[in-house]
C-alpha cells in the first residue's frame, strides 16, 4: 500500500480558514526575496493526470507568447538576484519556443529547472506529432536541472495516478536521462523526483521515502537519481473534484488542518518565489495561479511582467486561503519538496 504518515502536532482550530489560523498563531508571513521565476508557459500536456492541479491536458492549447518570453528573458536580464528559473506547464517542452527560452536563459547564467513529465519523451507532441526523443541531449547540453513526478516507485500506484502504461515509458526515459550522465552524481546534472500520494492522504517523510525509492529503481531497474521531493496533493481544481466525487473533500480538509506545522509555514515557497501564467500575469505561487488569485502591489493593482517592478513584488501582501493548508502540513510541501 502507498505509505500513510501519521502525524501528532498541536491541534489547530476546528474553523477551516487558513489566514485566521496564521492570525491565532501570531505567523506574519511577508515575502522575503524573489530568487525564482516560475513561469507555466503552457497548459498542454501528453498525460491526464488525476491529481493535475492544472488541468493540463493534450486538448489544452494556451501558450505563453514570444514577447511573454522576452519579458521574462528581460526580467532575469535586469534582476541578477532573480538566479533561477523554473519552467513548468502542462509539459512545457511542448510550447515551440521552450528550446530557444532554455538556451537564452542559460546564457543569462540562470540556473534553469524544466518540470518534465518523464513520458514526453516517448508521446511526443499529441496535437503535432513532434518527436521529443532528443530532450535528453538538449537538457544536458544546457546542464538543465531535470524535476520529474514519480508517484511512486512501483507501477500499480504510478498508473493508478497517471494513466496505464505511464510507468514503463518513466522507467525508459529515466534510462534514457541516466545514459547522459542525469542523477549520476559525479556528473553534476540533477534528476529530482517528485512524489505525490496516489488519494486523499499526506506524504511520508521525505529522507525515509527518498531511500526506499533509490533502493528499489536501482534493484529493479538499475536507475539513479539525485533527489526526492515529497508534494502534498492540493484541494483545487481537477484533484477537488476527484475528492467532492468521492465524498471525501471534507474529511482530507480536516485532515490537513489538523497537521498544520507553524514552522513549515515559515518555509513556504511563496516568500522566494513568484509564478507567471501563459498571460504574463504574476501570482505568488503556481496553486494561486490556478485559482486566479492574482499578486497585488501595495495600491492592490494586479501584477504582471509587462510592468515589472522588484520593489512592488517584494511589497505585495501574500494572499492565502484555505488550499495553503496543503503546503504547511507535516514537513511542508513546496515545489522543492518538504520545508521544515
Amino acid at each position: 500500500m502507498t505509505p500513510v504518515i501519521q502525524l501528532k502536532l498541536a491541534p489547530a482550530p476546528s474553523k477551516m480558514d487558513f489566514v485566521a489560523l496564521l492570525r491565532t498563531r501570531g505567523i506574519d508571513l511577508p515575502p522575503l526575496s524573489v530568487d525564482t521565476l516560475q513561469v507555466n508557459i503552457t497548459k498542454l500536456c501528453n498525460q491526464v493526470c488525476r491529481h493535475c492541479h492544472v488541468d493540463a491536458s493534450p486538448s489544452r492549447r494556451e501558450m505563453l507568447s514570444a514577447e511573454g518570453m522576452a519579458k521574462c528573458l528581460e526580467i532575469l536580464e535586469r534582476h541578477p538576484q532573480i538566479a533561477k528559473l523554473d519552467i513548468t506547464g502542462g509539459a512545457p517542452e511542448l510550447h515551440p519556443g521552450f528550446d530557444v527560452f532554455v538556451e537564452r536563459a542559460v546564457a543569462l547564467g540562470k540556473q534553469v529547472m524544466v518540470r518534465h513529465n518523464l513520458t514526453v519523451q516517448l508521446d511526443g507532441n499529441p496535437q503535432t506529432g513532434e518527436s521529443k526523443e532528443y530532450l535528453p541531449r538538449f537538457f544536458a547540453q544546457n546542464r538543465v536541472e531535470v524535476i520529474s513526478s514519480l508517484p511512486y516507485h512501483q507501477e500499480y500506484f504510478t498508473d493508478a495516478q497517471r494513466g496505464a502504461g505511464v510507468f514503463k515509458k518513466s522507467m525508459q526515459a529515466m534510462q534514457r536521462l541516466n545514459g547522459f550522465g542525469y542523477g549520476i552524481e559525479a556528473s553534476g546534472l540533477l534528476l529530482n523526483l517528485v512524489y505525490n500520494p496516489v488519494g486523499p492522504y499526506l506524504p511520508p517523510a521525505q529522507a525515509g521515502l527518498e531511500a526506499d525509492y533509490k533502493r528499489e529503481l536501482k534493484d529493479k531497474f538499475g536507475l539513479q537519481f539525485n533527489r526526492l521531493y515529497t508534494i502534498t496533493n492540493m484541494p483545487i481544481n481537477r484533484f477537488k473534484l476527484h475528492l467532492d466525487k468521492s465524498g471525501q473533500y471534507q474529511a482530507y480538509m480536516e485532515k490537513l488542518l489538523a497537521a498544520f506545522n507553524p514552522a513549515a509555514a515559515e518555509g513556504v515557497m511563496c516568500r522566494n518565489l513568484v509564478s507567471v501564467d501563459h498571460q504574463g500575469r504574476i501570482y505568488d505561487c503556481d496553486f494561486n495561479q490556478m485559482l486566479e488569485l492574482r499578486a497585488l502591489a501595495a495600491s492592490g493593482k494586479p501584477l504582471s511582467i509587462f510592468d515589472f517592478d522588484f520593489s512592488q513584488v517584494l511589497q505585495r501582501r501574500i494572499r492565502f486561503d484555505d488550499h495553503c493548508l496543503g503546503c504547511t502540513v507535516g514537513a511542508g510541501s513546496s515545489c522543492g519538496g518538504a520545508t521544515a
